[in-house]
């Protein structure tokens, strides 16, 4: 069997850094993306605030107290879809075979590239090659799984690489804090703990049958990690088209506050498909065909999101700019495209999980009892 290469790449603290590059002004300073001050939590921050000891999904008012000289900002509308989507295309047109986790993070599967490259060279010329297009820094780390290869990574951090070489992740792992690993949370690692386990290394003292007795199925998992074995695969990165929705009206409209009113609907029928389909959008479509059949359409690019309250905005104002006033419409539509997968930091001013409960809840009652069921007090069904 042929061993694999894998390259983990993660952009480092990329929505601090996108938004420097349009502030510069505030580099190398403490700065929080995140809610206001007495409102929200942290969704990323620099590794100056760091250092004070902010952190991810802390609440603003706990960071702001930790470090009050805090720069709070936030990058222009739309821009942290455009840079991963930069990067994106970068990595695709190299890379024989990778896989998008998220907005900022990404493995490539290099196996056999070895035969004719100097895959570790390989790698820091594609890295240097990101930061050359997209003035972004980012780490990776390369390893024979995706496991020890993320870990790499960490720890190459910030703008750095890391090769573990094949026959040295245990050795590798060994020293590392046993929460490095991922899936430990804070009740795994306090039980782990309590079995005087520090380490990763502290893990291979134990069988694999007394780590499943005291942990059950996730003990075997942590024995075959802690000895640097992960064969989860890379899944190929394949963008989804797009997910669209449009209606034809009985009768040609030109009544600004029905086609309101038929977008919110329409724009609620596709989101919820997109959260169905565990995918968040960054480009968003309005489609309007006239009396006389001339079609036309305006797409803009938004920030990463599976919420309604993001986009109907948005796709409202679209019509604003879009429709002709005093023209008849027969067909309206919406499309949501460059789908990508769900990222806890893309919304940067609310407490993301609480908002995804909200909406795992209505289309909950959605699937259960039909989609009309709930509905906007501006979305009102139509009557043809």
């Amino acid at each position: 069997m042929q061993q694999r290469i894998i390259a983990h790449f993660d952009l480092d603290a990329f929505f601090v850094n996108v938004a420097l590059l349009t502030q510069p002004q505030y580099r190398g300073q403490p700065i929080i993306i995140g809610g206001s001050s007495t409102r929200g939590v942290v969704s990323t921050c620099s590794y100056e605030a760091r250092a004070f000891g902010v952190t991810s999904g802390m609440p603003m008012v706990q960071a702001t107290r930790l470090c009050p000289q805090a720069i709070l900002l936030n990058a222009g509308h739309g821009e942290y879809g455009k840079y991963s989507k930069l990067v994106t295309d970068i990595i695709a047109a190299h890379a024989p075979l990778f896989e998008k986790a998220s907005v900022d993070e990404f493995y490539l599967d290099l196996t056999g590239m070895d035969t004719y490259y100097d895959v570790l060279q390989w790698t820091i010329n594609l890295r240097q090659l990101i930061i050359t297009e997209t003035k972004l820094p980012i780490s990776f780390g390369l390893a024979s799984n995706k496991m020890v290869a993320k870990i790499a990574t960490d720890i190459a951090k910030p703008n750095g690489y890391l090769q573990v070489q094949y026959g040295m992740e245990r050795a590798f792992l060994a020293p590392l804090s046993v929460n490095k690993i991922g899936g430990v949370g804070a009740s795994t690692y306090a039980s782990l703990q309590a079995m005087g386990i520090h380490t990763i290394g502290d893990i291979t003292k134990y069988s694999v049958e007394q780590l499943e007795e005291k942990l059950g199925k996730h003990g075997t998992s942590l024995w075959h990690k802690a000895h640097g074995t992960h064969l989860r695969a890379v899944t190929p990165y394949h963008e989804a088209k797009s997910i669209s929705s449009e209606t034809t009206f009985a009768t040609d409209t030109c009544d600004v506050t029905f086609l309101q009113q038929q977008l919110i609907r329409l724009t609620e029928k596709v989101l919820h498909e997109l959260r169905a389909d565990d995918k968040m959008a960054t480009s968003l479509t309005l489609k309007l065909r006239y009396k006389g059949f001339e079609t036309t359409s305006k797409q803009v690019t938004i920030t990463a999101t599976w919420h309604d309250h993001d986009v109907i905005p948005q796709i409202k104002l679209l019509l604003t700019q879009l429709y002709r006033k005093g023209e008849l419409v027969r067909l309206i539509g919406v499309k949501v495209s460059n789908l990508v997968l769900p990222v806890q930091q893309t919304n940067l001013f609310v407490n993301n999980q609480k908002l995804n409960n909200l909406y795992k809840a209505i289309d909950g009652v959605k699937d259960t009892f039909g989609k009309k069921i709930l509905q906007r007090a501006g979305g009102k069904a139509p009557n043809n």
